[in-house]
């Protein structure tokens, strides 16, 4: 097979990663990768890991647009003159319909777009991509690799609203996201850890979302984000788990509208929202000492993690591993630091050296949970899945 393209669209960037699928297993890093950043506003860039980056001119019109143009041709240039074999996209949401990655048509595409709702900072700009290379390459192969899919193993209870019946046939359920990120860890940890990542596992994806997934043989039985992306944690800029009747109160009382509550909920709470001064841990730390705002952000985000990782290891009855990935969680070794201090009531033994270098295990020999950092690697959950779904065609 010829080279895969991944990509995965936002609402102000797309990230691309270029993986070599003709050798019988596709490598874990992708040959080139990286992301225009920017979309949207005036300072547009492109990109590439490990390298430079270069400022973009990108219309008004359609900037995301012109952003997959971009990246198109960059590819194009990059591969000189071979094909591409397949893009595959990481579409954050497959409903009650898609649980397994799916080759892409204008009929999966129409269904994708009913779920936008769902999903609102993700999914309409991953269909906008399919959309142009559907319309503009309809001869090159696309696949949907879905973020809900990996929590299709959980049991009906961890499925189910408290809400009507009515309501289940409709499609509210718990999907749980972050899946392509969990599933990498799956095959990772088995990697790593062998029969020890088989047990009472957590996995604490910890980014600009956040949330945890409960794992028993690899394989999730329940997570704190659910029907939506703004359940659980506490996040970069959204709340997490909120009182209903908060949100009613808004609505009665303080007159916020729909629009006005979605862009409360999804971008100006979370550590924006309580510290009022930014989304990023790092920027918090900074100004915890002499700002009662930050202390309150972080002394609350890592409450919220703790409380919850509480709450699914009684679902596992126990606990075995604890494992961190994604952008806070792979590098803020403070945050693993204090999340840890407070689980000591569950044996959790942290080594503050190797916690201090983000080694692959930071606990201690004594402790009786085992403590990993992880690093995650969607894209080539993506690009396998890609591969294995136009093999299989």
């Amino acid at each position: 097979m010829n080279p895969i393209l991944v990509l995965n669209c936002g609402s102000s960037s797309i990230k691309f990663a270029l993986f070599d699928a003709g050798t019988p297993t596709l490598p874990r890093r992708p040959r080139w990768s990286g992301a225009v950043t920017g979309i949207g506003s005036d300072d547009a860039r492109f990109a590439v890991s490990g390298g430079g980056e270069e400022k973009l001119s990108l219309g008004r019109e359609r900037p995301s647009h012109d952003a997959l143009g971009v990246i198109r041709t960059r590819v194009q240039q990059h591969l000189a003159g071979r094909a591409l074999g397949a893009v595959a996209h990481r579409v954050v949401h497959g409903g009650n319909k898609y649980f397994e990655p799916a080759r892409v048509d204008a009929h999966v595409l129409a269904d994708l777009r009913g779920y936008i709702p769902l999903a609102p900072l993700h999914q309409p700009f991953a269909l906008e991509a399919i959309e142009v290379l559907l319309a503009e390459h309809a001869e090159l192969p696309q696949v949907a690799c879905f973020d809900t899919a990996f929590h299709r193993s959980m049991p009906k209870v961890e499925q189910l609203l408290p809400l009507g019946r009515d309501d289940w046939a409709r499609g509210l359920r718990r999907y749980g996201f972050h899946g392509l990120s969990y599933a990498y860890l799956a095959v990772a940890l088995a990697e790593r850890h062998g029969d020890a990542a088989r047990g009472r596992t957590i996995a604490a994806h910890l980014g600009s979302g956040a949330s945890l997934c409960a794992m028993q043989n690899l394989a999730s039985v329940a997570t704190t984000m659910g029907f939506s992306a703004l359940e659980g944690l506490m996040m970069g800029t959204r709340c997490g788990a909120l009182d209903p009747g908060a949100l009613i109160y808004l609505m009665q009382i303080e007159k916020l509208d729909l629009d006005q509550v979605a862009d409360l909920l999804y971008h100006r709470s979370g550590l924006l929202g309580v510290s009022g001064i930014s989304a990023d841990p790092r920027v918090l730390f900074e100004r915890e000492a002499d700002d009662e705002h930050a202390r309150d952000a972080l002394a609350l985000y890592v409450r919220r993690i703790v409380r919850e990782i509480g709450a699914l290891t009684a679902v596992l009855g126990g606990l075995d591993m604890l494992v961190f990935t994604a952008g806070v969680g792979e590098h803020s070794a403070e945050i693993r630091r204090r999340v840890c201090a407070d689980l000591r009531f569950l044996g959790v033994r942290l080594d503050d050296d190797a916690n201090a270098v983000n080694a692959p295990i930071i606990s201690t020999a004594d402790s009786k949970v085992r403590v990993a950092v992880e690093p995650t690697n969607e894209e080539w959950i993506a690009a396998e899945s890609a591969r294995k779904v136009l093999g299989s065609a």
